[in-house]
């Protein structure tokens, strides 16, 4: 090991692998096996404002909110085609083909465009939560790993899943994690100390007072 780490074949970073909070330690795959349960999921669509133009929104699935305030980026398919709709004032931004499972069909289309236009749009982020280097967060992003099965055709990006961790370092992008070894939210969040899934509720409760929850 001391050769390897002299030659430079060493080096520290990070990986998603499964956890246990209570343990506080990574588990194998053998020991996720043996307690697998099938459990539903709070799914939700976030409204992500665009930078300078504040009342457009890019509409954003997830299965996990508590990972909301982590987010870096939203990730698009490139080659799907996507378009902006309005509707009651306000604009929106998802996959053509999803957005009759979204919006209102009385939404109207404004312009259609493929996934690969979006890449680059700047955002506002949902929470202040850490410090990230300005310049390196908050933009669209493009992956072939985003479908068209379920959602709105974009996916939110943040440091706890293995295609997100994949991506982010692809894009060369830095990430915030607000999570502690137990599982709970640090200070630099609204909800320190509060376990991770029991903030689920809370974080959707304040979007929706926000209106950023679609």
């Amino acid at each position: 090991l001391k050769q390897i780490h002299e030659k430079g074949l060493l080096y520290k970073g990070y990986k998603v692998v499964p956890y246990c909070p209570r343990c506080g330690t990574a588990l194998s795959s053998h020991e996720v096996a043996q307690g697998y349960d099938d459990v539903e999921e709070t799914s939700a669509i976030a409204r992500f404002i665009v930078k300078n133009r504040p009342n457009t929104f890019i509409l954003a699935w997830t299965t996990t909110p508590w990972t909301l305030p982590s987010n870096i980026a939203l990730c698009v398919n490139a080659n799907a085609e996507y378009g902006e709709y309005a509707l009651d004032g306000e604009t929106f931004i998802m996959a053509a083909e999803l957005v009759d499972k979204v919006l209102p069909v009385d939404a109207e289309l404004v312009r259609k465009m493929k996934g690969s236009e979006l890449v680059g749009l700047e955002y506002e982020q949902l929470f202040r939560a850490g410090a990230v280097p300005e310049g390196q967060q908050n933009r669209v992003v493009a992956d072939d790993y985003v479908t068209m099965e379920d959602g709105t055709g974009i996916v939110h990006l943040a440091p706890y899943g293995e295609d997100d961790m994949r991506i982010l370092k692809l894009e060369s992008l830095s990430f915030r994690i607000v999570v502690d070894a137990q599982g709970r939210f640090t200070d630099v969040t609204p909800w320190p100390g509060m376990f991770v899934k029991d903030a689920d509720e809370v974080i959707l409760n304040d979007l929706e007072t926000r209106k950023q929850l679609q």
